[in-house]
């Protein structure tokens, strides 16, 4: 009764946590800096992304979270401590609550290291609640109908996509596949055709600024700093939004054929409600420029962004607290 409710989408790229009456309270990079000496926390969240790839050996920057699941079991449980700890406070009465999001497809293991590294961060108790779920819920989908549901949740890590129907997921997919394999195709690109190697955060700043699935009517243009391989001196080169369209074609091409293999395997009677109804897209890649009339095509559904599709999954762990009488026989138990 006293103890305060969180809801944590616990994502690849970044962290977001819900509080009750609050909303979105914590908006971190899902970075750690640690000391090597003595494996103590130096930075977390924005400050640990800005030391990407400019530190000395004394310092390593860890992201604790691979494909949507822990890698690092240590750091993330340190991370969350850290970051409930910044919520809460560090002197508590009574311990929190936690509804904290999964990938769908993990494994029993995955699950459980997701629900101990809540448990040792402090909280009393962990439920966990798969990420499409989640995400129709803080869209506000009416998931508790018969009428049938379909989302696309687009991570950095991993990519899904659920039917819902009745509380529940009918039928889903996901793909180790998302917004890091996008900037991965980015620096690929650019290293094949410029002889020009870039970072991972160069990668991710082209993707912001003119990165399309599509080809734009109005193309945008970048200037672009990194290390020539061949002479291995500093060089700037001029890259546009048709080559980043181009660049990213492939790991897009696998989101889009785990969403059809999902249509694919869906009741005929809520395929009939999704072409009705459309497809919702959210999670911070659903954001990438034209990714909606891209899908659209794809699949000859249309698709719509969420509004706020980046908090989606946070608010929607939020409203689970609300909802959990009903949502309690469809959350995984551990």
């Amino acid at each position: 009764m006293f103890s305060k409710q969180i809801g944590v989408d616990l994502g690849t790229v970044n962290v977001l946590v819900w509080t009750k009456g609050k909303g979105i309270v914590l908006f971190e990079p899902s970075i750690v800096a640690l000391s090597t000496h003595d494996n103590r926390i130096v930075a977390l969240g924005r400050e640990a992304q800005a030391m990407l790839g400019r530190t000395p050996d004394s310092i390593a920057v860890l992201a604790p979270l691979r494909d949507g699941v822990i890698a690092d079991y240590v750091v993330t449980e340190l991370m969350l401590h850290y970051f409930i700890s910044g919520i809460v406070g560090r002197v508590r009465l009574f311990k929190p609550e936690i509804m904290i999001s999964v990938p769908i497809g993990v494994t029993t293991v995955e699950k459980r290291a997701v629900h101990d590294a809540a448990i040792q961060a402090g909280a009393k108790v962990a439920h966990l609640i798969p990420e499409p779920l989640a995400g129709a819920l803080g869209a506000g989908m009416p998931i508790d109908t018969p009428s049938g549901n379909f989302i696309v949740n687009m991570g950095g890590g991993t990519s899904e996509a659920a039917v819902i129907a009745m509380n529940d997921i009918v039928v889903g997919g996901a793909v180790r596949v998302g917004g890091n394999k996008i900037n991965e195709a980015i620096a690929t690109h650019i290293r094949r055709k410029y002889n020009l190697m870039v970072g991972d955060r160069t990668a991710e700043e082209i993707k912001l600024q003119i990165g399309a699935a599509l080809p734009l009517e109005e193309e945008l243009t970048m200037e672009v700093r990194g290390r020539d391989v061949v002479a291995g001196l500093p060089r700037i080169v001029t890259l546009s939004s048709t080559e980043v369209a181009e660049a990213i074609t492939e790991p897009l091409n696998t989101i889009v054929s785990a969403v059809k293999g999902v249509l694919e395997k869906t009741p005929p009677e809520l395929a009939a409600d999704i072409i009705d109804r459309g497809v919702v897209m959210t999670g911070g890649g659903s954001l990438l420029r034209s990714f909606d009339r891209y899908l659209t095509q794809e699949l000859g559904v249309p698709c719509y962004v969420a509004d706020e599709a980046i908090a989606c999954v946070a608010l929607g762990c939020g409203r689970a607290f609300e909802e959990y009488e009903v949502l309690k026989r469809t959350l995984p138990e551990l």
